[in-house]
């Protein structure tokens, strides 16, 4: 028999005094949960947190809802969940390395897209303006409501009863900064450093994977990428260093760098900022003039050139406004036949109008549907022949 002691498993709260910088929002500091739960006894709030969200039916739904390319296009270009995970995966890079929870930043980069609906940005802009007249609708506020109201997998509350500061980074995202749900996060100040993080890494990822889709399916070349200078920068690194590469691996490298040199300049200048602030706490976060985790000025121009090249050449390319036009009219007209006949709604839904507008019933099920399932639901909806 060994004499050694028993194995003692590290207090994850001590640990976070250890290792995280000072202006690292810890559990400890947390304002907790709307319905007071026990501890966990080897999961900390912001782990729980994480967890509940990826065990979410409003999670798995991600993997098939639209990120540019509705998902039927092909296996390979991202969707809402693919870029969730890899939002997440650059994320908890960027925190680590500024001594932040990794654990609260995950959890926002995982939650930050749960209120998507199908069709992507299309789809959004068709459900607000369907709902212009009963509050509209935007996919910040409609994630509140996921994980506060229509997630049901717990029997003591309501909702995935998160923490409050995931809450607050969900809500500070929405840019419809009036909404009622928003209001009470309104005078917290700046937004902790964990979501200023996933923000950016929000914005850094979707540029550098709808390039990498974009040419997957041939909407632009690496020829038209030429006219960009942050490509083109990115272009003779590449070559500087790998020489000339076969096709198979070109695409790859060329995205590869591209993150890296966008995380690189993120990292430097948040660095600095936070340096030159003289931040020290959560306190001096919440009090800072602006937000401090941001590209420099340098690269933030190179970025919205880049973002101008998508918005033209992707975005607005042929196929993809083809797919949004449909994905729009999809939602339009099932929002319009629920709300003629709110009887077709499946029981869990109907048993709401009650207590509700039909109206915001009606947009609650149609946002959580995904692409294939509203396709299926409009053909079951309006095709003649159908009757299933």
């Amino acid at each position: 028999m060994s004499d050694d002691p028993p194995f003692e498993p590290p207090d994850w709260l001590d640990r976070e005094d250890e290792v995280l910088a000072p202006y690292a929002m810890r559990t400890r500091q947390s304002r907790g949960r709307r319905h007071p739960e026990e501890l966990h006894p080897f999961r900390t709030l912001y782990q729980r947190d994480r967890d509940r969200i990826v065990h979410s039916t409003a999670f798995r739904r991600l993997m098939h809802k639209t990120q540019v390319l509705v998902t039927q296009t092909n296996d390979h270009h991202r969707t809402r969940l693919t870029h969730t995970l890899e939002v997440a995966q650059i994320s908890r890079t960027i925190a680590r390395r500024l001594g932040l929870n990794e654990d609260l930043t995950e959890a926002i980069a995982l939650s930050h897209d749960l209120g998507h609906p199908a069709f992507g940005h299309a789809g959004e802009r068709a459900l607000d303006e369907c709902m212009a007249e009963h509050g509209g609708f935007e996919h910040n506020l409609h994630a509140l409501r996921i994980v506060e109201v229509l997630e049901y997998r717990y029997a003591d509350f309501p909702g995935l009863n998160l923490s409050w500061e995931v809450l607050e980074a969900m809500a500070l995202h929405s840019q419809r900064r009036n909404a009622p749900e928003v209001a009470e996060f309104a005078g917290v100040g700046q937004p902790l450093l964990e979501a200023q993080v996933a923000d950016a890494a929000d914005s850094l990822a979707y540029d550098a994977h709808d390039i990498d889709d974009a040419l997957s399916v041939g909407l632009i070349t690496p020829d038209d990428l030429r006219e960009v200078e942050l490509w083109r920068r990115v272009l003779e690194e590449v070559n500087r260093r790998h020489g000339q590469l076969p096709p198979a691996q070109f695409q790859p490298t060329m995205v590869r760098h591209l993150i890296d040199r966008l995380v690189r300049d993120l990292l430097e200048h948040t660095l600095g900022r936070l340096r030159q602030e003289r931040i020290r706490s959560v306190a001096d976060v919440r009090t800072a003039s602006t937000r401090l985790v941001e590209p420099s000025p340098a690269l933030r121009a190179l970025k919205a050139e880049l973002e101008q090249f998508l918005d033209r050449r992707v975005y607005n390319h042929s196929r993809v406004q083809r797919m949004a036009v449909k994905g729009s009219r999809i939602i339009r007209q099932l929002f319009e036949e629920f709300c003629r006949a709110p009887q077709l709604l499946p029981e869990r839904y109907s048993r709401r109008i009650g207590t509700q507008r039909p109206e915001r019933t009606v947009c609650d099920y149609i946002a959580g549907m995904t692409d294939r399932y509203a396709q299926d639901e409009f053909l079951r909806l309006f095709q003649p022949y159908s009757l299933v």
